[in-house]
């Protein structure tokens, strides 16, 4: 090869970079306004355990890449090409190929079995029977949220009966659903588990905060009903959407309100009963 292809080739590869580097901070930066260079604060229950994973992650490959440039460089300058020495072939060591085979080969399958293990366990075990159920509709390009009412009971739905008259596919039979109430944030009490009821009226979406450490697609014509979370931490947060959904993605997202559970208690209260009010007038409306 020579020089000036090899230039060409290493200016094709730090442009590549770069522009690999800038996407991710732009998509970084669409959901945070602090913290873009590293991980933001943890504030939910199992985030501290998905941390752990990450960082002995990075420590471990941190180290290998180290470990294998200095070895690297060691290797260039032993063996370079030196007058009056000549090279000589190497078939290779069977042995030596074997152990770092096996090494790296243990190291992925234990990685994979106790990232599945804390997949699990974090965001699809059962979930505390305390847990406030939530219904999450994502569109183009927007999120809409569910509350249930008094009897705290979302009831039943069905993504067949989604539409623009019932946005959440309520069963129209069951009478649990009657008394439930939309909100335009998703207003969270702290240290109380929440399950999220993700539905899709159009394209694939996603449900991810990055602080709460939770990512989930969410598929049309599927209810996801097994995302479950424990906010830690009082403050606002912005839930966003992480999947290219068309030409307003970029705009896809929705305030989260992480509040006391006194300050919950109130706003629910209010919510509940302005629901309970709207929906007794609607027959008087229509006599």
């Amino acid at each position: 090869m020579s020089k000036q292809s090899s230039r060409t080739s290493l200016a094709l590869s730090a442009i590549v970079t770069l522009a690999l580097i800038a996407s991710g901070a732009c998509a970084h930066a669409a959901v945070r306004t602090s913290d873009l260079w590293w991980m933001p604060e943890v504030a939910s229950k199992g985030g501290k355990d998905i941390d752990q994973l990450t960082y002995f992650i990075y420590y471990l490959t941190g180290g290998v890449f180290v470990l294998t440039q200095v070895v690297y460089v060691y290797f260039l300058i032993k063996y370079r090409s030196r007058k009056g020495i000549r090279a000589t072939y190497s078939h290779g060591n069977n042995r030596l190929e074997l152990v770092w085979t096996a090494i790296p080969t243990a190291i992925f399958i234990g990685l994979w079995g106790y990232s599945n293990h804390l997949w699990w366990d974090v965001l699809h075990a059962p979930s505390p029977p305390d847990t406030m159920e939530v219904g999450v509709l994502a569109y183009q390009f927007g999120f809409s949220f569910q509350y249930p009412g008094a009897d705290g009971n979302l009831g039943q739905s069905d993504v067949k009966l989604i539409g623009n008259n019932n946005p959440f596919g309520n069963d129209p039979n069951d009478t649990a659903t009657k008394d439930n109430f939309q909100s335009g944030i998703l207003e969270l009490p702290i240290n109380k588990p929440v399950r999220v009821r993700l539905n899709s009226r159009d394209v694939i979406h996603a449900f991810y905060v990055p602080q709460f450490r939770v990512y989930q697609d969410i598929v049309p014509g599927r209810t996801i009903d097994w995302l479950w979370f424990t906010p830690t931490q009082l403050g606002s947060y912005q839930l966003a959407c992480n999947q290219l959904c068309g030409s307003g993605h970029y705009n896809m997202k929705a305030q989260i309100e992480v509040v006391s559970q006194e300050d919950f208690d109130k706003w629910y209260k209010e919510k509940s009963a302005a629901a309970i009010t709207a929906a007794g007038s609607t027959p008087a409306r229509s006599k």
